[in-house]
C-alpha cells in the first residue's frame, strides 16, 4: 500500500509540472486573428498585433533608436505556434544593439505603441513601411 501512495504523490507532482509547462507554452503563443480590411494576421497571446518593417531584411532589423520607441520589438524564448502555424517558421536574431528579437520566416517582429487594445491594427500601412504579419 505504501508503494501506491508514493506513486500517487509522484503522479500528482508530474501532472502539476506538465500543467505548468502547458501554461508557460500558452504564455508564449502566437495566434492568428482576422479582421475585415486587413485579413489574417499574427498576434501575441494577448491578441496584440505583430508587425513587419519593410526596411528589414531576413535575419536583420533596421529599426533602431527612435524607431524602437514607437515599434517595440517582440521577443519570447520559444514560440508556441497556434491556429495551424508552424513553430519552425519562428526564430530568434540578436540585433546590433545586443537584444534578442523573435522572427517569423526570418523577418523581425514588432508591436506598435498606437495599438492600445487586442485586435487594434493601427500600425497597418504606417508610412507605407509597416504591415501586419500575414501567416
Amino acid at each position: 500500500m505504501k508503494s501506491f501512495g508514493k506513486f500517487a504523490v509522484l503522479a500528482v507532482v508530474v501532472a502539476s509540472f506538465l500543467a505548468g509547462g502547458i501554461a508557460l507554452a500558452d504564455h508564449h503563443a502566437v495566434k492568428v486573428a482576422k479582421k475585415d480590411g486587413v485579413g489574417s494576421y499574427l498576434t501575441d497571446i494577448k491578441g496584440m498585433t505583430l508587425y513587419n518593417f519593410k526596411k528589414d531584411t531576413p535575419g536583420k532589423s533596421a529599426c533602431e533608436g527612435g524607431c524602437l520607441a514607437n515599434w517595440p520589438l517582440y521577443f519570447v524564448e520559444s514560440v508556441a505556434a497556434k491556429d495551424g502555424l508552424d513553430a519552425k517558421n519562428f526564430g530568434t536574431i540578436t540585433r546590433a544593439d545586443g537584444k534578442k528579437q523573435t522572427t517569423y520566416k526570418g523577418m523581425p517582429l514588432y508591436f506598435f505603441i498606437g495599438d492600445k487594445a487586442p485586435g487594434d491594427t493601427n500600425g497597418q500601412g504606417v508610412k507605407d513601411m509597416w504591415s501586419v504579419v500575414n501567416p
